[in-house]
């Protein structure tokens, strides 16, 4: 069976950065996605179109086919006084806000200094070439229930 639409997709990867830094994996079987339901990373799923269990591949995503390009209007420098909790601001810190189309959006402070907390609502990974290893384990048909909703049903998880 072959990945394309709607099949539940299975891989072992590790993705690294230029320099050869680990930036995150998964193995054992761990990771599935629908494929075709904008689960993953554009660039990564259509390396993965038509290969199969067993298949190997290196792929490199540019960031316009990962988490885009970096948008520097999208970090700024708050007062400390707009949070909550002031002793709990740490750089690396993340939370959700709601952004100016109406949709929540993940931000990370990225500096304090003083009364002054940067904070940034790039994803992490934005603007950097992503590298990965990955070997597809099981492609499978996704259940109706799964293709409805848009994702895969791991076991044991009720809707």
């Amino acid at each position: 069976m072959v990945v394309n639409q709607n099949k539940v997709v299975t891989i072992d990867y590790t993705l690294k950065d230029n320099d050869g830094q680990v930036l995150d994996q998964s193995q054992n079987g761990e990771f599935a996605y629908l494929h075709g339901a904008s689960n993953i990373i554009p660039g990564l799923e259509n390396a993965l179109l038509d290969k199969k269990a067993g298949d190997t591949l290196s792929v490199t995503v540019p960031p316009e086919m990962g988490y885009g390009e970096r948008n520097d209007t999208l970090s700024q420098v708050v007062p400390m006084d707009m949070f909550d909790s002031p002793d709990m601001v740490v750089v690396g810190q993340q939370f959700h806000a709601q952004g100016e189309d109406g949709h929540d959006i993940m931000i990370t402070i990225t500096e304090v200094n003083g009364n002054d907390v940067t904070i940034d609502g790039n994803h992490p990974l934005a603007g950097i070439e992503l590298n990965f290893d990955v070997t597809i384990v099981e492609v499978r048909d996704a259940t109706a229930e799964e293709a409805s909703h848009g994702h895969v049903h791991q076991p044991g998880h009720a809707h």
